[in-house]
């Protein structure tokens, strides 16, 4: 079976060496119930964009290639230095094919996310004819998280991270999960105009929605249901968790 858009790329943020692991290895090599979570995001995103897919890559890049390039076709963006997240997709850009009109960008640490949900997200876009379109998830400890900002009128306005957010703005449960749908042109236009002013002097790629509602740019967000498929993994303890639903989920009690 192909994928299930003709028109669409998935860039993986996968370059962290993620030192809360305690680990030397990669984040993303690290084994949920006996596969590199990594492999787990792979599957989804060929499943929604078949060999359209660039990993942006930092740490232990071999090992990362060759764990993937066994299991699918991809195209690889070596991230040298992590300097945020709207850096990381910057360095995939340019492996980004012609055809591709939107990108899909999804976090290599996040397995247990599906392509049934990025469907939604796509076609949700594309059905509204959006710009952007934020993947949300509303939950009750929203502590750590981005929080997604929106106006009386309902649009989106940003998202603020928790280091940069008021204690008003952190009251809110909407959570950014990492996930979005964005027009290829604008995200290329977008990405230039960002900067570094932030409590983490990263490139934030959370930054390109406040542009956009700068310009009046159609920008969304699709709130989804099942908040456990966007737990990312930062430590051992978090990979135990993600094992443990992962688990139910194979048995049918989730």
């Amino acid at each position: 079976m192909g994928p299930l858009f003709e028109n669409i790329a998935v860039i993986i943020l996968a370059a962290g060496l993620g030192t809360r692991m305690k680990s030397q290895k990669a984040k993303v090599l690290h084994l949920v119930l006996g596969q590199p979570m990594i492999l787990y995001v792979v599957d989804t995103a060929v499943q929604v964009a078949g060999k359209d897919i660039i990993l942006v890559v930092g740490h232990q890049v071999e090992q990362v290639r060759k764990v993937v390039s066994e299991h699918a076709l991809a195209e690889y963006a070596y991230q040298e230095r992590q300097l945020g997240t709207g850096h990381a997709v910057l360095c995939a850009l340019p492996q980004v094919p012609a055809h591709s009109e939107h990108i899909v960008i999804l976090c290599g640490d996040v397995p247990m996310i599906t392509a049934d949900t990025i469907r939604n997200l796509v076609e949700d876009h594309l059905d509204r004819e959006r710009d952007i379109t934020v993947l949300a998830v509303e939950i009750d400890k929203p502590a750590g998280y981005g929080r997604v900002l929106i106006n009386v009128d309902n649009q989106v306005t940003g998202i603020v991270e928790e280091a940069d957010a008021t204690n008003e703005e952190k009251k809110i449960r909407m959570i950014n999960t990492g996930i979005y749908c964005v027009e290829k042109t604008f995200l290329a236009e977008s990405l230039q105009k960002i900067d570094t002013d932030n409590a983490q002097g990263e490139l934030y790629l959370t930054d390109i929605i406040a542009v956009g509602h700068r310009e009046k740019k159609a920008v969304g967000a699709l709130l989804a249901g099942d908040e456990h498929e966007f737990y990312g993994i930062n430590s051992k303890e978090d990979l135990e968790i993600v094992e443990g639903l992962m688990q139910r989920r194979r048995s049918g009690s989730t």
